[in-house]
């Protein structure tokens, strides 16, 4: 049995813009806006009058941690904040206004505040993303603007995030009636762990192929097969292949700067298709012995991944489902995927390769694979017809696997189309491939339509419940 090692990584992090102070003019509507003098003594369990034990509005911090998320376009972003109190919090039926919290970031030596969004009581240091959000608790959930500008939680690495940020109360909260829940005070409480949803359920791992090839990797287990280790049941196996921005040494940033791996572990996805999803991660320095210079088809690289996924489905004999392996994979990882499929074409059910590029000679080898790609008609890096270092686009590609044999579906529309629009139109494509008996399904972008950058048309591909759900009806 080949070494398998875990590593615990370091997860986190922002930058810091200034951005406008929250204003606390709407507390009026539940409290006063300050505390006095005596009040924050009290509150603090300083003040010499007032014992703090029978002021029912003394609520003490016990900690305070940040809550992040990977967002399909803006990567990985400090979302909220979750404080929590010694006592339970109940507004009985009121509201908090954001202006009572004031949330700093301090990172890099540079301060600047966060944008209050939301303040709400909860049991868990969870986002609730109801319109009307919360529950009695001993916590309190901070959210904050995605859009300010130091909401970030990664650069090229993990941001250091421990005790960057620190949340103050600027204004009482009270109940509808008047009755004192929370006071202001003139201390501020700073953050401890960064919590991040769904990839905080990855473990770490390391993989030593029999050359000495060593692959970081990030492993998602089905919650059944965690509960029940010895459950007969088989599930899938999702292997993801970041692009080249995410060749790093961290063992990270594979999950956190896009949401390749992350779509398949969510809770809602894994309660349709519990499956195993395998993230491993180049590392540096780059190899880029491959045939056309990219990390994936680099020879040490590629043979790693095929021991590391071998070794991985001989390991978890009882419950990994061989007819169905998928592979998924943006850019570079795209990339990764034709020659991958190309070399092993009878291992994988189906592949999702985003703005790729291949060899068409070998495309011949993988017709009779299920395929849906897609590709921006303007990318910039990843030249829609003309590829990279001088191995051709998506569009060409699909024109070769016609030509050796497979039926190709295709669509065209905006990468930048609400999802229920985005969904529907998949949709349909998925009704004429059906109706044309083809498994090679390919949607390109129209220009001008993905958002942040043309190369990024990989937003919108792994929130498509459509696309997802139709790989995990492929079975070879």
């Amino acid at each position: 049995m080949r070494r398998i090692t875990r590593r615990t990584v370091l997860a986190a992090t922002a930058g810091a813009v200034t951005v406008p102070a929250v204003s606390t003019a709407a507390a009026a509507a539940v409290g006063p806006t300050t505390a006095t003098s005596d009040e924050r003594q009290a509150a603090s369990g300083l003040g010499p009058a007032l014992d703090p034990a029978l002021d029912p509005a003394f609520n003490p911090v016990l900690r305070t941690d940040l809550v992040t998320r990977v967002t399909p376009r803006n990567n990985w972003l400090v979302t909220a904040v979750a404080v929590q109190y010694s006592h339970r919090i109940d507004l009985r039926g009121g509201t908090i206004p954001p202006s009572a919290f004031e949330v700093r970031a301090t990172v890099g030596g540079q301060t600047a505040a966060r944008t209050v969004t939301r303040v709400y009581p909860s049991t868990t240091a969870e986002v609730d993303d109801r319109p009307r959000p919360g529950r009695p608790g001993d916590r309190l959930i901070v959210e904050l603007d995605p859009n300010d500008r130091n909401a970030r939680a990664a650069g090229a690495d993990p941001l250091p995030l421990d005790r960057a940020y620190s949340v103050r109360q600027v204004a009482d909260v009270r109940t509808p009636g008047g009755e004192p829940v929370l006071r202001a005070g003139p201390f501020a409480s700073r953050n401890g762990d960064t919590l991040t949803p769904v990839v905080d359920d990855f473990t770490a791992g390391s993989f030593t192929d029999s050359a000495g090839f060593e692959l970081d990797f990030r492993l998602y287990r089905p919650a059944g097969r965690v509960r029940s280790p010895g459950t007969p049941t088989r599930y899938p196996l999702v292997v993801t292949l970041h692009g080249g921005g995410e060749v790093a040494d961290n063992n990270m940033t594979q999950l956190t700067s896009n949401r390749v791996a992350v779509t398949f572990a969510t809770p809602e996805r894994q309660r349709r298709n519990p499956a195993f999803v395998l993230s491993p991660q180049i590392p540096l320095p780059r190899p880029m012995d491959g045939p056309d210079g990219t990390d994936w088809t680099d020879a040490k690289v590629q043979a790693a991944l095929s021991e590391l996924i071998d070794t991985f489905v001989r390991e978890h004999s009882r419950n990994v489902d061989t007819n169905r392996l998928y592979v998924v994979g943006l850019s570079s990882g795209g990339r990764g995927i034709y020659s991958l499929l190309a070399k092993r074409p009878d291992v994988f059910a189906a592949a999702l390769p985003t703005a790729g590029w291949g060899d068409q000679a070998t495309m011949e080898r993988i017709t009779h694979i299920p395929i849906w790609a897609d590709h921006s008609i303007d990318d910039p890096v990843v030249p829609y017809r003309e590829g990279r270092f001088g191995k051709p686009g998506t569009w060409t590609l699909m024109n070769a696997l016609e030509t050796a044999g497979a039926r190709v579906s295709r669509g065209e529309w905006a990468n930048d189309l609400p999802k229920a629009q985005f969904e529907a139109r998949s949709r349909a494509l998925l009704r004429e491939a059906a109706a044309a008996r083809s498994h090679v399904l390919f949607t390109s972008y129209t220009a001008g339509t993905t958002p942040v950058n043309p190369h990024f048309a990989w937003a919108q591909t792994y929130e498509n419940d459509v696309v997802i759900d139709w790989l995990f009806e492929q079975s070879r």
